[in-house]
């Protein structure tokens, strides 16, 4: 298997160097997108009908033979012509065969790139691509990795910003990049003549309606009030939150209630923000939850969050299924 780091790629891309086959997956769908991006603007650097020379394919929609024959047709008027496939995760045995085929013998004069969250190691599929492509891992973003990804943005935007309002916007949305970057554009635009984001900003603009909502969430669980709790993951999921995202937040929030019950049960609540970070306007709330917790059950919750979060990565039902069941799990 040929691996790379998304630096090792772009190492690559500037050096003009294009592989006939890549395999973009992970978590982080923004990123993944931006160095297919990358990766198709390199190819058809010097291309002048760009249109003709560049095809998505998404195989909920069209057949697998279909992709392969755009990836088999010569390029017009440029060296090379780009097919990026997704959603192949579910593909039939027929289609599995005729990309499995393609893997073995691309056609010289393209470039496909395979885009996906997740892979099924079972499938035949898989274990062709990760043997023929270039396979690049693209993870969820440690705080670190986001934080540099923010201050990259912010110079993008020219707009500057305390370090502790861009801390507090780690922790209140996470370090998916496609929310940090509309939550940022937002913050951006508050910011007006003034170009600077402040810690009031953040808490005021996002904390205040994002934070409120993920915590509602928590604390309805705690309660056990399923139909509650099912109507504020809807919500979220409408408002644009990514199942995967929101199981990230329902661990975070668990493991927080899980050091904090064990910090309340040696000391007292001040013991409690010592262990665990939250903004001022939340910890009247989150000790009054933290009190109705039963510490078997926040482990209990821990475990049922483990398996949904592998069930979503070995591609059993759906990621908005399986947040779904999860929730009512967790509230019964």
């Amino acid at each position: 298997m040929n691996t790379a780091t998304r630096a090792d790629l772009q190492r690559s891309l500037k050096q003009d160097q294009v592989e006939p086959l890549y395999l973009l997956v992970g978590c982080e769908g923004y990123l993944r997108d931006e160095s297919a991006r990358e990766i198709t603007d390199t190819a058809l650097r010097e291309t002048l009908l760009r249109e003709f020379n560049e095809t998505t394919f998404s195989l909920l929609s069209s057949a697998a033979q279909s992709a392969i024959a755009a990836a088999e047709q010569l390029p017009m008027m440029s060296s090379r012509r780009v097919v990026q496939i997704k959603d192949f995760g579910k593909v039939r045995e027929g289609d599995e065969e005729v990309l499995i085929r393609y893997l073995k013998n691309p056609a010289p004069s393209s470039v496909v790139i395979f885009n996906a969250a997740d892979l099924d190691k079972r499938r035949g599929l898989t274990k062709a691509l990760l043997e023929y492509c270039l396979v690049v891992d693209f993870p969820a973003l440690k705080d670190g990795e986001a934080m540099k990804w923010i201050k990259a943005r912010l110079k993008e935007l020219k707009i500057t910003a305390e370090d502790e309002a861009l801390s507090d916007l780690i922790m209140l949305v996470g370090t998916d990049v496609q929310t940090l970057q509309s939550e940022l554009d937002k913050l951006a635009s508050a910011a007006g003549e003034s170009k600077r984001i402040t810690l009031a900003m953040v808490e005021d603009l996002i904390g205040r309606s994002r934070e409120l909502s993920n915590f509602e969430l928590g604390d309805q669980l705690m309660s056990r009030n399923r139909k509650a709790a099912l109507a504020t993951l809807h919500r979220l999921l409408e408002g644009g939150a990514e199942p995967y995202m929101l199981i990230g937040v329902l661990a975070s929030n668990f493991h927080k209630l899980a050091l904090a019950k064990d910090a309340l049960s040696r000391g007292s609540t001040a013991d409690v923000f010592k262990t665990v970070s939250m903004p001022f306007f939340k910890r009247d709330a989150f000790i009054n939850t933290l009190r109705r917790s039963d510490a078997d059950r926040i482990a209990h919750g821990l475990k049922l969050i483990a398996a949904a979060d592998l069930a979503i990565k070995t591609s059993q039902a759906t990621p908005r299924l399986q947040v779904e069941m999860l929730v009512c799990e967790l509230a019964a």
